[in-house]
């Protein structure tokens, strides 16, 4: 504990490096600098994560996901979660090969809660944003070689009072998103429906509903995206990050509005059109 650094990273970076990110799936032990090289059927037959979705909305941000992962052409898992709380007011989904999604996820978390504990204070949303980015940076040999993860992250700016929106690629980034943005396979269906859905100052609720939708027009023409199913009771993770914290929405109340969606597809299977407005 002699180095006294704010970043949980650097600190596990220099005593345990294996225990990064990507390292143990390149087959890198601690300390060492060779990198083992993975076979390529082995890295397309882990599960991956898909589509990400967040949208700002009156007074902060949305950000939601569906819940398949994929294996090559089947179908890994069901109902896999990839929508987390950063910090009370940020949150982050990610795309991409879930173990090491994963370990980003909780590195990230400790990362921010041990710079509290060492500064007295949280950093700022946009500082929250360049450690992640640097994090994704340090993923890049492993992202060559597959093992790629890119995040969507989100949070209430406590000194706007607006949600921002941060997307990623996989040598780091950040570039901030304007109005909505997605990410993952199924990312173009998706924003092209909040490209029609969306529009300025949405309430929450609203917010919430065009990112179901979205998820669901994604679901319709991206095999690897799931939609919302109503015999297993699995639904997308739905979370808000507003001025009263991060969030997340129960599964009742998810799956109420994915309810909705569904039945309303019933009737207009191409979802709910945009208004066209003249003069």
């Amino acid at each position: 504990m002699g180095l006294q650094t704010s970043s949980f990273t650097d600190f596990l970076a220099s005593h345990s490096p294996g225990l990064l990110p990507g390292r143990a799936a390149r087959g890198v032990p601690a300390g060492a600098d060779q990198v083992t090289p993975v076979p390529g059927q082995a890295i397309r037959d882990l599960p991956h994560a898909t589509t990400i979705v967040a949208a700002v909305c009156d007074g902060g941000v949305v950000l939601a996901g569906d819940r398949r992962a994929t294996a090559g052409n089947m179908i890994a898992k069901r109902d896999v979660e990839k929508v987390f709380r950063s910090d009370e007011f940020s949150g982050l989904g990610y795309a991409g090969t879930g173990s090491v999604g994963i370990e980003f996820v909780r590195l990230f978390q400790v990362e921010l809660e041990h710079y509290e504990k060492m500064e007295g204070r949280s950093l700022s949303l946009e500082g929250k944003a360049n450690r992640l980015a640097w994090m994704v940076r340090g993923n890049l040999a492993a992202a060559m070689q597959g093992l790629v993860v890119v995040p969507l992250f989100v949070g209430y700016d406590e000194d706007t009072g607006q949600g921002r929106i941060f997307s990623y690629d996989v040598a780091g980034g950040p570039y901030e998103e304007q109005r909505f943005y997605s990410i993952g396979s199924g990312s173009l269906f998706a924003r092209g429906a909040l490209k029609k859905l969306y529009f300025d100052g949405m309430p929450a609720g609203d917010a919430v509903l065009a990112c179901v939708q979205s998820l669901y027009d994604a679901a319709d023409d991206d095999s690897a995206t799931g939609g919302p199913d109503l015999t297993r009771r699995i639904f997308p993770i739905v979370a808000t990050i507003t001025a009263d914290g991060f969030r997340k929405l129960p599964d009742a109340e998810s799956g109420q509005i994915a309810e909705q969606v569904v039945q309303e597809r019933m009737a207009r299977p191409d979802g709910p059109p945009a208004p066209l407005r003249n003069g």
